[in-house]
């Protein structure tokens, strides 16, 4: 087992991403390659930059990695204001990615703090 797959906040992040991969298949076709894809690539960020920043590196090496990882979580947040804004999410899926994201990010900032000690 890889040392990642301890972590909750990466098994969180594993959840946002089979959720959102839901939700964009509801998308228009328009948007296949638009903001669908952008999401995905964003909610899939987060959980490499977890993964990747885990193995092997130092605790200020692992730190940089979480703060790449918050930072796709708040473009996660970004891309489901602008489906919102075209009208291609529902207000739950909005609502249930903007909490997970919420959630999400909160874990990161205390592994963060954790790491930075």
């Amino acid at each position: 087992m890889f040392k990642f797959e301890n972590l909750a906040v990466w098994r969180k992040s594993i959840e946002l991403i089979g959720f959102i991969d839901f939700v964009v298949k509801k998308f228009p076709k328009d948007e296949v390659y638009v903001l669908s894809s952008q999401i995905k690539r964003a909610s899939d960020s987060i959980a490499l930059n977890i993964a990747e920043g885990s193995q092997g590196q130092s605790n200020p090496e692992f730190s940089k990695f979480v703060g790449y990882a918050i930072r796709s979580a708040i473009e996660v947040v970004c891309c489901i204001h602008i489906a919102k804004t075209r009208e291609i999410i529902s207000k739950e899926d909005f609502d249930k990615i903007y909490e997970d994201c919420e959630v999400l990010i909160k874990m990161l900032q205390s592994l963060r703090i954790t790491l930075n000690k």
